[in-house]
């Protein structure tokens, strides 16, 4: 990527919309691929905006409590994303054979979906296999794409384990050794193929939504957790590169954070931390390798990263693993300038988000700095009365992304109504946006109004934000693993009188492009209007 054209995308003025793909309408019980995205990106356009920003794409597990951020792969899409229709274009599926059963419009019901969709791409396999090319088209995925054998072993033998972690399955395989994986490989050779056409769907309709979304001019903003899970095929794979101990390979220390005002104890995440400070040459060069292989497919997906946890790449926590909360943890300097630079040159070029949320020293900041990339502005953090809080809108500067809120907050409204949000905090920031009432309904428009009014280059608002829509549509909550990742947006929201706002609002704080290709984006809409749709039932 010319690194002219990064600097460009981020500092012309725009706005965008976060929403995971999981978090899309349709009949299957989850976002996915096909329509339901391309809806959604006419919608953007006809609206003025020019970003959609989503959450990890890799598959989930009800173990990690459907977290998009603690996947089995850093590298892999999640099956449930695939679009069954595009399936049935493919010719790998029948019309009548999809017969979905009843999902809820409002939330993603994981096992529900888990099953169903599972099952019809079993169908889509048995098709594709009785195909004349299908061995030729896995063969040149798994050449273009070479992680992906590792993947569907790791998979294929967590089924033969009862899906245990790897580092629980016999020694000979989890040390990975020559003659235990060639026997794996050979008796688990059909599951380990399927594993290999749910990647290549995956990566075949992703590419096709992105090459219609930047047709329209809409530009996909990506999110990359720093960390990855312990149990997964990164860390199985890659034992050398992780900070594991060698002969039971499980952590010798994990990731957190410290603790803070939020949280006397701290968090422990327990993620493996990597070997950032090796004296090992060859594992320095394997660790380096492997972080530019996950940048290099992630800017095939998207042309910017949100990178999660900007801070750990300074200087990170690192809590003994026997430890159960974050407290005796400890700083260890992470590869700092050096790495980006070299990734930089690597890839010809990054379009990066640094997440740089939460407590920062001043070596954080100065290396967000040097690297010039944009960090992020939450308007819910801003109003604690201090006139020097750097979320305050007059403290903004035009490199930052100003976000209404995250994935990981409340919602406008659900903040506003929160009984454990100071009334004088909900009076600031009604005084900012000019307003003098305390109508909790019209809230989510006064931060917009904030938001896209600031000086900051570029805007990201939550559709529940844009929506207006309260803490039952809160997508997850820090520390809990229970009914997160869950909600979704019913179609009938998505639709003209919404983008027509939302495309007003928009112009008038000159974030709407100048030039952008033609497109007949107002046809794909439904027409229903959001004031006249049904009353919503809570989750």
């Amino acid at each position: 990527m010319d690194n002219d054209r990064v600097v460009n995308i981020l500092q012309q003025r725009s706005s965008g919309i976060l929403l995971p793909v999981f978090s899309l309408p349709g009949p299957f019980g989850i976002g996915d691929l096909g329509e339901p995205a391309r809806l959604f990106i006419d919608f953007l356009k006809k609206s003025g905006q020019r970003y959609w920003q989503i959450l990890p794409l890799g598959p989930t597990s009800r173990i990690f409590g459907d977290s998009p951020y603690m996947s089995y792969s850093t590298f892999a899409g999640s099956p449930l994303l695939i679009s069954l229709d595009l399936l049935i274009e493919q010719g790998l599926l029948q019309i009548e054979e999809l017969a979905p059963p009843l999902f809820s419009e409002y939330s993603v019901e994981y096992q529900k979906v888990d099953t169903y969709k599972k099952g019809i791409l079993k169908l889509a396999w048995k098709r594709f296999q009785a195909g004349s090319s299908s061995s030729g088209t896995l063969k040149a995925f798994t050449l273009a794409q070479p992680w992906v054998v590792d993947y569907g072993l790791f998979l294929a033998l967590k089924g033969k384990y009862s899906q245990k972690p790897w580092y629980q399955w016999p020694l000979p395989l989890r040390q990975r050794q020559p003659e235990a994986l060639s026997l794996a490989t050979a008796e688990l050779s059909d599951q380990i193929d399927y594993y290999i056409f749910e990647q290549y769907l995956f990566f075949s309709q992703w590419q096709q939504l992105r090459c219609y979304a930047n047709g329209l001019g809409i530009q996909l903003i990506g999110d990359l957790p720093i960390y990855v899970a312990l149990d997964s095929v990164d860390v199985w794979a890659n034992q050398q590169i992780f900070q594991l101990d060698a002969k039971r390979c499980e952590p010798a220390l994990v990731a957190g954070v410290p603790p803070d005002y939020f949280s006397a104890d701290g968090q422990r995440w327990g993620n493996p931390l990597y070997c950032w400070n090796t004296d090992h040459p060859k594992v320095k060069g394997q660790l380096w390798d492997w972080w530019e292989q996950r940048l290099r497919l992630n800017f095939t997906l998207v042309d910017t990263l949100r990178i999660d946890h900007f801070r750990g790449f300074e200087s990170y926590w690192a809590i003994p693993a026997a430890e159960k909360t974050a407290v005796n943890g400890q700083w260890q300097k992470g590869p700092g300038l050096p790495f980006f630079k070299e990734m930089d040159r690597r890839l010809d070029g990054m379009s990066i988000i640094a997440e740089d949320l939460g407590h920062l020293t001043p070596e954080v900041e100065a290396l967000r700095m040097e690297l010039g990339y944009p960090g992020m502005k939450i308007l819910l953090f801003a109003f604690d009365g201090m006139v020097d809080n750097s979320y305050l809108p007059y403290n903004l500067g035009k490199n930052c992304v100003v976000y209404t809120g995250t994935h990981d907050n409340d919602t406008a409204v659900g903040w506003y109504l929160s009984p454990a949000v100071d009334s004088a905090s909900k009076q600031q920031a009604k005084r900012f946006a000019n307003r003098q009432d305390d109508d909790a309904g019209s809230f989510h428009q006064d931060l917009i109004y904030l938001a896209l009014s600031s000086v900051a280059n570029l805007a990201i608002l939550p559709m529940q934000d844009v929506l207006g829509f309260g803490n039952d549509c809160r997508i997850n909550v820090p520390g809990t693993t229970l009914n997160n990742w869950q909600w979704r947006c019913a179609l009938r929201f998505i639709n003209n009188d919404l983008a027509a706002w939302l495309r007003e609002i928009s112009l008038l704080f000159g974030r709407v492009p100048l030039i952008c290709p033609d497109s007949n984006a107002a046809a794909f809409l439904p027409e229903q209007s959001a004031a006249a749709a049904p009353p919503r039932p809570l989750l």
